[in-house]
C-alpha cells in the first residue's frame, strides 16, 4: 500500500512540474512574440529597416525630441512678475528664436577671427539669413528627412517643409553599396552636397561632402565655408529613429561640431499626407522695420 502511494505521490509532482514546464514554454513563447513585435523591423540583407514617415503628424507638426533644448519653456516672457495676473502671453523676445536659441549650450565654435562675422550675420538675421531669399535650409539645418525610402542599394530622405519654416520640400538619393565619393562631383558646390552611405553594424552613415557656402548650419547666423563635411547617423530603435549629426569645417571651425541628438517617433497613421507647400516668397529686406524675429 505504502509503495503504491509513494508511486502516485511521484506521479502527481511529475504532473505538476510538468504543467509548470508547459506553462512557462507558453508564457516564454508569448513573451518573445511580445518582444519581437517591437523590436527593430530588418530588410532581406539583414540590415535594419528604416523606411517610414518620422516625427511629422497630419497637423504639421513634430513627434520628436531634441535633446537639450526647451528654449520657450525654459525662457517664460521676461513681463511676468510672481504676482502678475493673466501673464500667458509670451514677449517678442521669448518667440525670437534667436534670443531663446542662446539658452542650448551646444553651438560650434568658431576660430577667433570669424566671431565679428557671426556676431553681424545675428545682428542683421532679417536680412541675411538665406531662408529668407528662398534659398533651401541645407545641410544639416534642414534636419531628419519627413519620409525614407530604403532598398538593399539606397535610401530615399523625402523632407517636407524644413525647420526653418520657409524652404522648400525637397528630397535626396543616397547610395548605401558601400562606394566612395565621386571624385568629380565632390568638387562641385550644392546646397545638399555629395552623399554617399555606409552601414556600421545597425547604424547608417551618410558622409557628404561637395557643398557651397550659401546656407547657414543653423539660426543666429552660423555660417559654414565650401570645404564643409558633414557626417549623419541615423540607428532605428523599436520604432524610435536616433538622428546625430557632426559637422567638420576646418577653415572656420576650432573643432567638429557635434549637434544634438534628435529621436524621432515612428508616424503609424495610414491617413498621413505631406501638405502641398505653398510657393516661397522672397522678403522684401526693404519693408523690413525692426530686427525682431517672430
Amino acid at each position: 500500500m505504502k509503495s503504491r502511494l509513494f508511486l502516485a505521490s511521484v506521479l502527481i509532482v511529475i504532473a505538476v512540474g510538468a504543467g509548470v514546464l508547459f506553462t512557462s514554454g507558453v508564457l516564454a513563447q508569448k513573451s518573445a512574440r511580445t518582444s519581437a513585435s517591437g523590436s527593430t523591423p530588418r530588410m532581406p540583407d539583414g540590415k535594419p529597416d528604416i523606411s517610414g514617415v518620422w516625427a511629422r503628424t497630419n497637423t504639421g507638426g513634430f513627434a520628436e525630441s531634441v535633446e537639450g533644448e526647451d528654449s520657450v519653456s525654459t525662457f517664460p516672457s521676461r513681463r511676468c512678475g510672481p504676482t502678475q495676473k493673466n501673464c500667458l502671453e509670451h514677449s517678442n523676445q521669448s518667440y525670437d528664436g534667436e534670443f531663446t536659441g542662446r539658452f542650448d549650450p551646444n553651438r560650434p565654435l568658431y576660430k577667433p577671427e570669424f566671431w565679428d562675422k557671426v556676431q553681424e550675420l545675428d545682428y542683421n538675421t532679417n536680412f541675411e539669413d538665406p531662408i529668407f531669399h528662398c534659398q533651401p535650409a541645407g545641410v544639416p539645418r534642414m534636419g531628419p528627412p519627413t519620409r525614407i525610402l530604403q532598398s538593399d542599394k539606397d535610401v530615399v530622405f523625402l523632407y517636407a517643409a524644413s525647420d526653418a519654416g520657409t524652404a522648400p520640400s525637397d528630397f535626396r538619393i543616397v547610395p548605401t553599396d558601400g562606394r566612395q565619393h565621386n571624385p568629380d562631383r565632390a568638387q562641385d558646390v550644392t546646397f545638399y552636397g555629395e552623399s554617399v552611405g555606409r552601414w556600421d553594424g545597425d547604424t547608417l552613415i551618410v558622409d557628404s561632402v561637395g557643398f557651397n557656402d550659401l546656407t547657414w548650419l543653423d539660426r543666429g547666423g552660423l555660417f559654414h565655408s565650401d570645404n564643409m563635411h558633414v557626417i549623419e547617423k541615423f540607428r532605428r530603435e523599436g520604432n524610435t529613429l536616433v538622428y546625430d549629426v557632426t559637422v567638420e569645417d576646418p577653415d572656420v571651425l576650432m573643432e567638429p561640431w557635434v549637434r544634438n541628438t534628435r529621436k524621432l517617433t515612428l508616424n503609424t497613421d495610414p491617413n498621413f499626407y505631406v501638405h502641398e507647400q505653398s510657393p516661397c516668397k522672397e522678403t522684401d529686406a526693404q519693408i523690413v522695420s525692426t530686427r525682431v524675429r517672430h
